[in-house]
């Protein structure tokens, strides 16, 4: 028996998977309803449209985080995502105190915004390089002190003629635009799922959207 015992092939054990790294995916906007729907909102609403998929709703967050919550996953397999309550230029003290509350790393950071050197209808991630004049990106990277952040960009064309930048980002899309609105928010939140299991093919997948053919 004992023989037998030791001629028996021994079973492999199978690798320990890695567990992944909590995530925080932001979406940036300004609060209040004179806001809502805004150019300058839209990546809070590709937040929302991930917070509805998930069958989940943004609760208050902790006083000190300054902004609304929810997480799906448990554990350390968990993605939260963060709304600040600030306004757009002062986002980056609650995404700050987001990190440093659920310890997350900022490279484990992605945060959605529009961005009017993006073509409307165009996504782009991108890890670190500059702010492009963002005035919710520079207050992030200031407070974190590092852009080694993800970024997911949602284009929204540049205005028209000689009108402000800033006069065009807080105001509502077009009835016209607001219908490819919509298709762009689902094809934005499919990016940001991608990015939480594979950030090289979610990076692909945002810049093939809105290319001809």
């Amino acid at each position: 028996m004992r023989l037998e015992r030791a001629l028996r092939p021994k079973t492999k054990k199978r690798p320990k998977q890695p567990s992944r790294p909590v995530r925080l995916v932001v979406g940036l906007r300004n609060p209040g309803v004179d806001y809502d729907r805004t150019r300058h909102n839209v990546g809070f609403e590709v937040l929302a449209r991930l917070v509805d998929r998930a069958d989940q709703s943004l609760g208050k967050a902790p006083s000190r985080l300054r902004g609304m919550v929810t997480q799906t996953g448990v554990g350390e397999d968990r993605t939260l995502y963060f709304v600040p309550n600030t306004y757009m230029n002062e986002s980056g003290g609650a995404v700050q105190a987001a990190l440093a509350y659920h310890k997350v790393a900022p490279a484990d950071l992605l945060v959605i915004h529009d961005d009017i050197d993006l073509a409307f209808g165009r996504l782009r991630i991108q890890l670190a390089g500059g702010s492009g004049g963002h005035n919710g990106i520079r207050s992030v990277e200031k407070s974190l002190g590092t852009k080694e952040f993800s970024r997911l960009k949602i284009g929204v064309g540049r205005p028209p003629g000689s009108m402000d930048p800033a006069d065009y980002v807080l105001r509502p899309f077009s009835k016209s635009e607001r219908s490819e609105v919509g298709v762009m928010v689902e094809d934005a939140a499919d990016v940001v799922e991608q990015w939480l299991d594979d950030r090289d093919r979610a990076q692909e997948q945002a810049a093939h959207r809105g290319r001809d053919g």
